[in-house]
């Protein structure tokens, strides 16, 4: 069994991207990213509305992190610190070792091998700090992008997991 501790919240970094905690100043920057209609195509969730919405949003993950329900890195550039998307671990199991990981990214910033830094950040940071003996990854289907990452970083295609029509699990062991 794990034991969940994101106090001080860990602070990742790559060769090009800062993962840092989410602040009040990302509050646009949020909206922009749960607004866009491209980053939506393949996610179950609503359009955010408003600027207020997506600071509720950071409210309540803040709230989760501090409870160490889950973990969510803003994904920043380090030339600017600003909010290009997002990496998380959730739905963690600590009897089982395991969590969920999740991301979504500018449509800008796609295709430049920034999110392949941060997921790999974030699993090491699963692996070693947090102790996971396994992390799981559900994605849509027609995600190809998501499969194309998740397949490099060597997470393999599972049917042990209880998906929606159209969505497939990938799972990735500590002892890879």
């Amino acid at each position: 069994m794990i034991q969940l501790q994101f106090n001080p919240f860990p602070l990742l970094e790559t060769s090009r991207l800062q993962l840092r905690e989410l602040n009040e100043s990302d509050q646009y920057d949020m909206y922009v990213l749960r607004s866009d209609a491209q980053v939506l195509t393949y996610q179950d969730r609503k359009q955010a509305q408003s600027v207020d919405e997506a600071a509720a949003f950071i409210g309540k993950i803040q709230e989760g992190i501090s409870n160490n329900d889950w973990i969510m890195w803003a994904i920043a550039k380090k030339e600017n610190d600003r909010l290009i998307g997002t990496v998380c671990l959730w739905n963690i199991s600590e009897e089982e070792a395991c969590a969920d990981i999740g991301f979504e990214l500018l449509p800008s910033e796609q295709r430049a091998g920034l999110m392949h830094e941060a997921v790999t950040a974030v699993i090491d940071y699963g692996f070693q700090a947090m102790e996971l003996r396994s992390i799981v990854a559900f994605t849509h289907t027609e995600n190809a992008a998501s499969i194309r990452l998740l397949e490099k970083q060597l997470f393999k295609k599972d049917v042990r997991f209880p998906c929606e029509p159209h969505e497939v699990a990938y799972l990735l062991e500590a002892n890879r």
